[in-house]
């Protein structure tokens, strides 16, 4: 069991470029009561922002989890993998694959670039809450995250 202060919520980046899909996460971890900050940047670009704290992100929150979609404007969740799994630092922030993709070409290659895991976007709030509250689960409850040691 952990502790109390082990409890505490942890900051998730989001890094999605659908609005629908961004609201309906929002709504999934809210009616879930996720333990969880929930982030948001629309792409790879605006992601590698907020986490190197450039411009409107200077005092941005590091982030314990990053769910990625993988199809966005400017720079796809497969190339910003590319780059946060070669920083010595961002490399230690799992990232969970967010998509609509079940192609197995992309599961393949997300996990050659080093993603944490691959999870098919929810298609309504009800499996939004589920899959919110199987986060929370292993996560928060039975994972022992890098920024939380």
């Amino acid at each position: 069991m952990r502790s109390s202060q082990e409890k505490t919520p942890i900051e998730i980046l989001l890094v999605e470029d659908n609005e629908g899909d961004i609201g309906l996460t929002r709504v999934a971890f809210e009616d879930g009561n996720v333990r969880a900050h929930l982030s948001v940047v629309h792409d790879g670009v605006e992601a590698l922002d907020y986490l190197f704290k450039r411009g409107d992100f200077a005092n941005a929150a590091e982030p314990d989890l990053i769910l990625l979609d993988i199809n966005m404007p400017r720079m796809n969740g497969l190339d910003f993998l590319n780059i946060i799994k070669q920083d010595g630092h961002l490399k230690l922030i799992p990232v969970v694959m967010l998509t609509s993709s079940n192609a197995h070409s992309e599961i393949i290659e997300s996990y050659r670039r080093h993603a944490n895991g691959y999870v098919l976007k929810p298609s309504g709030i009800k499996e939004g809450s589920t899959m919110a509250k199987k986060i929370e689960a292993f996560w928060i409850d039975l994972a022992m995250l890098p920024s939380r040691g």
